[in-house]
C-alpha cells in the first residue's frame, strides 16, 4: 500500500477499531439470559428464539436498529449493553494507528452501521470520537453500508475521493459493497472478536493487527 495514494480512511468501528466480543458477547449470551429472566422463560428456549428471530433481519437496517429491537423485544437494549459496558474495548495497536494517520494529515472518519445508542455507549466508554475526525452512522442515512445507497449519501456529506480513499473493515459484505462503489483501497479485520478464531480471508487484502500498518504520505 503506497500512502501517498490515500487522502481519507474510513474505519469501520466494531470488529475493526472496538473488539467485536462486546457485541458477540451481548447478542449471544447477556442478552438471552435477560431476555429469559425478563419474560420468564427456560434460557435455552430464549436463546434460540431470539437467534432466529435476529438472523431474520440479516443485511438490513433492522439488524442494527436498537430502536427496532427494543420495540420487539420489549426491552431496554441500550440499557442492557451498559449492564456489561465494562466489555467495551479497543483492538491492539489502534490509538497509535489513529494518531499516526493524524499526524500525516490523512483524514479519518468512523463509518458504522452501529445504532447511535450504542454508539454513544462506547464513545462514553473509549472516547473513540476524539481520536478522528468525523463519526458517522449509516441509521443518518436509514441505509446500511451494504447499500449502495448509503456510499452515495457518504460522499455528499464527505467529499472523498474513492479512488484515494482506503476503508477498513471486518464484514465482506461491507467490503463487496464498498469496491462495487469504487473505493480504491479496501483492508479486512481478520480476527474482530478477540474470543473467536482468525478467519481465512481470500476475497481482499487483510490484516490481524493495526501495527503492520505504517501511514506515510511520503512512502
Amino acid at each position: 500500500m503506497y500512502w501517498s495514494e490515500i487522502d481519507t480512511v474510513l474505519l469501520d468501528m466494531d470488529g475493526t477499531l472496538l473488539d467485536l466480543h462486546f457485541d458477540t458477547y451481548f447478542w449471544l449470551e447477556h442478552l438471552p439470559l435477560r431476555y429469559a429472566q425478563i419474560h420468564q422463560m427456560e434460557p435455552g428456549e430464549a436463546k434460540r428464539w431470539l437467534h432466529e428471530r435476529i438472523i431474520a433481519e440479516r443485511g438490513t437496517l433492522n439488524w442494527y436498529c436498537l430502536d427496532y429491537w427494543s420495540r420487539e423485544l420489549q426491552l431496554d437494549i441500550v440499557a442492557l449493553k451498559r449492564e456489561i459496558a465494562d466489555r467495551i474495548g479497543f483492538r491492539p495497536y489502534v490509538q497509535d494507528f489513529l494518531a499516526a494517520l493524524k499526524a500525516q494529515g490523512i483524514r479519518s472518519v468512523i463509518v458504522t452501521n452501529a445504532h447511535r445508542g450504542s454508539l454513544n455507549l462506547k464513545v462514553e466508554h473509549t472516547a473513540i470520537d476524539q481520536l478522528v475526525d468525523h463519526v458517522i452512522s449509516s441509521h443518518d442515512y436509514q441505509l446500511p453500508k451494504e447499500d449502495q445507497g448509503f456510499w452515495q449519501q457518504l460522499q455528499r456529506e464527505e467529499p472523498f475521493d474513492p479512488a484515494r480513499t482506503l476503508l477498513i473493515d471486518d464484514s465482506l459484505a461491507v467490503l463487496d459493497a464498498a469496491r462495487e462503489y469504487g473505493i480504491g483501497h479496501l483492508l479486512c479485520i481478520v480476527q474482530p472478536d478477540s474470543q473467536q478464531p482468525r478467519r481465512e480471508i481470500e476475497q481482499f487484502n487483510s490484516i490481524d493487527h493495526f501495527d503492520e500498518l505504517k501511514p506515510d504520505r511520503k512512502a
